[in-house]
């Protein structure tokens, strides 16, 4: 195998496998990146749960395959001088990298023995545009739970029907609902996805016009942006119906800006030191239009009083202050509501006049 590229397109493919390296396995060769030559250059990484392939760019004089170590392939050609590299395997299971003056030469292992990423059926299909789908993770992925015993609830539940497309998390105290219309239909699709694998398809896909295929099968998942696929198992069973934990009535109803709110909150928490729950915010109405945010520790006290619009009974009830930051930094507009049911129902944030997203939160017991 010869193969020669550039280094920066080079860097950034490795970085993009190197999402679905495994950290710590018991099989050396999970430790490399597999690099294959023909008409172009393909990477992969893969841990045995998520695969990643990314193509680029190269003069390919020799055909070819081998396997690197992935830190130290990813350390030397990021520290190799010139922007042009040349890579050529040799007889005796090593790879030369050359750069300007400067000629490495590693040791390799064989393409052979590194494990097959699953293929995925693509007989189904949904396309929708890289950044929607890159919003609508960031906006559910924090809801997911990491409790194991629940693995249902370990991933985002994927919906589209018609020309609407849903993705919802929950984690037991927290629900987060992202719902989109597109301008054309796309298939009837369900599924669940692991967290950890939307977490690194976030991190891949661009913020410009480019669309994303999406390909589920019974068992596996596929993303191909063109460039580059992510391959990854679905966790299986029924989601839960999480249509029936959004309350539909309101007790109180507050509209508030959640920029503001937000301000405030990360400020009341300045002064909690741990998720600890006997640390809470306390959100209380005090007139027709103030609403108080306050907070007291052992570090010391906080009250801060914002200017808002409320509808019914007045309010009194603590919250655990990650949620409703989590919540308040991914939504993008310039006012919401926020709807309370009694001191130990559900609040949900979502918007005046649309339902495109929903955020419920579970206050604490006193």
């Amino acid at each position: 195998m010869k193969v020669i590229c550039s280094r920066d397109r080079l860097i950034e493919s490795i970085a993009i496998v190197q999402k679905a390296i495994a950290s710590r396995s018991t099989m050396a060769i999970l430790d490399g990146i597999l690099i294959e030559a023909d008409e172009d250059i393909k990477l992969t990484g893969y841990d045995m749960e998520i695969g990643i392939e990314c193509r680029m760019e190269a003069d390919v004089p020799e055909k070819g395959s081998l396997v690197v170590t992935s830190r130290m392939f990813g350390d030397i050609i990021r520290k190799m001088p010139d922007d042009i590299i040349t890579l050529e395997s040799t007889s005796a299971q090593a790879v030369k990298i050359e750069s300007g003056s400067s000629h490495f030469t590693i040791k390799s292992l064989l393409a052979e023995d590194y494990p097959k990423i699953p293929v995925v059926e693509q007989s189904l299909k949904t396309t929708l545009p890289q950044q929607m789908l890159r919003e609508m993770i960031q906006q559910t992925i924090f809801a997911v739970s990491t409790d194991e015993t629940r693995p249902i609830l370990n991933g985002c539940f994927f919906m589209s029907e018609g020309n609407v497309v849903e993705m919802v998390a929950i984690d037991g105290f927290r629900l987060a609902l992202r719902k989109n219309i597109l301008e054309e239909e796309v298939g009837q699709l369900k599924f669940i996805i692991p967290g950890k694998v939307l977490h690194e398809v976030g991190r891949i896909l661009g913020t410009g016009k480019e669309s994303v295929d999406i390909y589920p099968s019974n068992n596996n998942i596929l993303f191909d942006t063109g460039n580059v696929k992510v391959v990854s198992r679905l966790i299986q069973g029924e989601y839960m119906n999480y249509s029936s934990i959004i309350p539909q009535t309101a007790e109180t109803t507050i509209t508030v800006s959640p920029e503001v709110l937000l301000d405030a909150i990360e400020r009341a928490s300045l002064i909690i030191t741990t998720d600890d729950k006997r640390y809470p915010v306390r959100l209380s109405t005090s007139d027709e239009d103030t609403l108080v945010v306050s907070a007291n520790t052992e570090i010391g006290t906080l009250r801060e009083e914002l200017t808002i619009a409320i509808n019914g009974n007045s309010i009194d009830i603590d919250f655990n202050p990650k949620y409703f930051i989590d919540a308040l930094r991914v939504i993008d507009e310039d006012e919401i509501s926020i709807v309370f049911n009694g001191t130990m129902g559900p609040c949900v944030l979502k918007p005046l006049d649309s339902d495109e997203f929903a955020y419920l939160v579970l206050p604490l017991r006193r």
